[in-house]
């Protein structure tokens, strides 16, 4: 039936093929990219199959009758009369410059896409199917060349040169626009900063021209404005505006991949040339182009011919602390940028829903994951980039957002930009939330007066985590918690950064805290991030240490009642304290002069943070002075206990003569050495009469013979004579400093201790 009526069998394809289509438009409301692209191979690749088979038509009435006989597909066109020829070649030379239309279409989309690829979106970089083509288009121009070179008589003296100049422009669009930058450079460039790039000219196998010498491609840095004036051929550049290192590599043909590159693998901008901005435009807003230059010659002809392309816009700055808003400049420009635009001409303003779905793309881009953002994600966005909390979903729609809201204008109440505070969330994410992201743990983009809404009717420990609203890059956790009166209360706790979350994981600090019980809406913390918990060392590890660990404790306002003083036991009265006034050497020498010999001993140094000689020190001592010094000094031997109050003598260890300085004691406790001056507290009437003391001398160090043998020790009456003559009034000893409180979170290592400032030995 179908081959009696074939157009039948082509109808009934047809209908078929429609239906499909509309099925898929109704699943997916628009048709995927790889049918597209589908779509246009197919259509190009049947353009090509006609032209080429006009081609052979065009030949078949230009050779012989017999010969032209012999093909039967030819049989009925080689009837044709000669009058035909003129027409057949001009409708070639026609489908010829539609084909490079097509092929120019295909390498302007390849860039497009190239540069969605810097906002995370998918690229087929394979540049090797549009390489064919160009190939076969020019096989196609060139015998079409020769059949309008050898049908001049046929088409007269007018037609043949117009038809030349058609087929020379065929050509040189096809070369021109198969200079293409294979690997673009960074689009944030920072000076002195080593990058890399290459450049591939897809027409460099086939029409290059072998030359003794390589052939050169040069490396220069464009302004906007000589991006402009440069967009068309006419024009070279005239003067760099940033000075490139490495700048000049050679273009290379490699006859095993079919392929001819020039790669710059170690190229520096030194400096960069500022141009003039535009009103309140910033340095970050600037952009600029590396232009790759050469010149070569063509196997067709000898005349030079000049190559030139673009790379896309970059943005240069100095330091580090600028990549943040420069990154805002690339993103911008790559999303919204046209085709055919002008170098570097972006719109203001575009539409609400194509910023969320930039948004999402570099989201899940950047992070590295499938899960991309939710509608209620960009419901909280959109209220925080307009700053309205009243509109609908469905009101955001039909918004549009400009660049000054993304990144000039100060976000309400904030110190920062909608896309500076965007950006902190993208690398925190990547660099420790990943695996929570993409396992749905975090909720993230929710404002904190939603949470309430959402929590407060929960159990007692629901939690979830969002993204801080207020600092950038932070991630906290909202918990609710209810008391005893029935009353509900969601707490946020501090935000976690990327530097504490690499001090201990979010999963362990959740685990760590008893209060957080089920993730919102009911999922028990263990069975939601069990699998992200570490493992915890127990024992003792290979080199023979007691492992320790970090936990993380959360003091709630509930938790900081005042504690009860009923049933306390009563303060211990405080030690007497007296103030002793520095004793200086040169007095005391005719007493201790037998414990300083020529040849002394000294105990070990005095740290340089106590107070030094000319100054005047608190002393405490007990009331039972009768009895020993209750613990030893901490800067004297553990083998050998001195009375304190000896000299000290000079060090040879150190050859430097100490003042007198003496020790602090405090009542059972270790001595701890408090600086500072007089004390505007009351003073003490007077010091009571000192008992006699009694000398501690512990066995000698069995290393070595410290004190020498023939030195005699004071006798007690003497230094109970030198002690009656020293009467003092002082300030009471200060009490030790009181601590107000810790932060609301804190990490303690087990088996390590908490080190009290206000008591440190020789803390200032």
């Amino acid at each position: 039936m179908y081959r009696r009526d074939p157009l039948r069998l082509v109808s009934v394809l047809r209908m078929i093929l429609e239906g499909e289509k509309a099925a898929v438009l109704k699943r997916d409301h628009h048709l995927p990219l790889s049918f597209h692209r589908r779509q246009e191979e197919l259509k190009f690749n049947m353009g090509l199959q006609r032209l080429q088979h006009r081609v052979c038509q065009i030949q078949a009435l230009q050779d012989s009758p017999a010969a032209s006989l012999q093909d039967p597909q030819l049989k009925t066109e080689a009837k044709a009369p000669e009058s035909e020829l003129p027409t057949l070649i001009l409708e070639a030379v026609k489908e010829l410059e539609v084909a490079k239309q097509q092929v120019l279409k295909r390498i302007q989309i390849w860039k497009r896409q190239q540069q969605l690829a810097g906002n995370g979106a998918q690229f087929e970089e394979n540049l090797a199917p549009l390489q064919k083509r160009c190939e076969n288009l020019v096989e196609v121009h060139f015998q079409l060349h020769q059949q309008v070179m050898g049908a001049s008589a046929e088409l007269g003296a007018e037609l043949v040169p117009r038809l030349r100049e058609r087929l020379n422009e065929v050509l040189s669009s096809l070369v021109k626009s198969s200079f293409l930058v294979e690997k673009q450079p960074p689009q944030v460039l920072k000076t002195q900063t080593k990058f890399q790039a290459s450049v591939r000219f897809l027409l460099g196998p086939r029409l290059l021209k072998a030359s003794a010498k390589p052939y050169m491609v040069r490396a220069d840095m464009v302004t906007e404005k000589q991006a402009r004036e440069l967009s068309t051929y006419s024009s070279t550049l005239s003067e760099s505006t940033g000075e490139i290192m490495h700048n000049v590599v050679a273009l290379e043909t490699n006859p095993t991949s079919g392929t001819c590159c020039a790669f710059f693998k170690n190229v520096l901008l030194k400096k960069i040339k500022r141009c003039e901005r535009k009103g309140s435009e910033s340095v970050t807003e600037e952009k600029c182009a590396v232009l790759f230059s050469t010149s070569v010659a063509l196997t067709t002809s000898n005349v030079p011919i000049h190559l030139q392309v673009l790379s896309l816009p970059i943005v240069v700055i100095v330091h580090g602390n600028q990549d943040n808003n420069a990154k805002a400049t690339v993103l911008w420009d790559n999303a919204f940028s046209e085709i055919d635009r002008v170098p570097f001409v972006v719109a203001e303003r575009v539409p609400w829903d194509k910023m969320c779905d930039t948004l999402n793309l570099k989201f899940m881009a950047e992070v590295q994951t499938t899960k991309g953002l939710l509608k209620e994600h960009y419901f909280f966005l959109a209220q925080k980039i307009f700053n309205d909390y009243s509109a609908s979903l469905e009101d955001f729609q039909s918004r549009s957002v400009s660049w000054a809201q993304f990144n000039k204008e100060i976000l309400p109440g904030r110190g920062f930009t909608f896309w500076q505070w965007f950006d902190g969330v993208l690398d925190l994410t990547k660099r420790c939330l990943k695996s929570y992201w993409s396992d749905r743990l975090i909720i993230g983009f929710i404002s904190k007066q939603y949470v309430c809404k959402l929590l407060s009717t929960e159990p007692d420990g629901t939690f979830l985590l969002r993204f801080s609203d207020s600092e950038i890059g932070g991630v906290t956790i909202a918990h609710v918690i209810w008391g005893k009166d029935g009353s509900s209360q969601v707490e946020n706790i501090q935000p976690f950064s990327a530097k504490d979350l690499s001090i201990r994981s979010l999963g362990d600090r959740i685990r760590d805290l008893e209060q957080l019980r089920n993730l919102y809406p009911n999922t028990p913390k263990d069975q939601a991030f069990g699998s992200h918990y570490n493992k915890e060392q127990t024992g003792k590890d290979g080199r023979g240490y007691v492992s320790t660990a970090i936990k993380m404790t959360v003091e709630s306002e509930r938790d900081q009642h005042p504690q009860s003083t009923a049933g306390a036991l009563p303060e211990a009265p405080p030690a007497p304290m007296f103030n002793l006034p520095m004793l200086q050497p040169e007095s005391l020498q005719p007493v201790l002069s037998p414990m300083c010999p020529p040849t002394p001993f000294c105990p070990q140094p005095v740290p340089t943070a106590y107070p030094t000689g000319e100054s005047s020190i608190n002393m405490m001592v007990t009331n039972n002075l009768g009895s020993s010094f209750p613990s030893t000094s901490p800067m004297l031997s553990p083998s050998l206990v001195m009375d304190p109050t000896l000299p000290h003598c000079e060090d040879l260890a150190f050859r430097n003569p100490l003042p007198f300085m003496p020790n602090q004691y405090m009542t059972g406790e270790a001595s701890q050495m408090q600086s500072g001056g007089p004390s505007p507290e009351p003073r003490d009437e007077e010091m009571p009469e000192l008992a006699p003391l009694t000398l501690m001398v512990d066995p000698p160090l069995q290393s070595s013979q410290r004190w020498p043998p023939s030195m005699d020790l004071p006798s007690s009456s003497d230094l109970d004579q030198f002690l009656r003559e020293m009467s003092v009034e002082g300030p009471p000893f200060p009490p030790p400093p009181q601590h107000s409180g810790y932060p609301n979170t804190s990490c303690w290592g087990l088996g390590e201790s908490r080190w009290d400032d206000s008591v440190r030995p020789g803390h200032a």
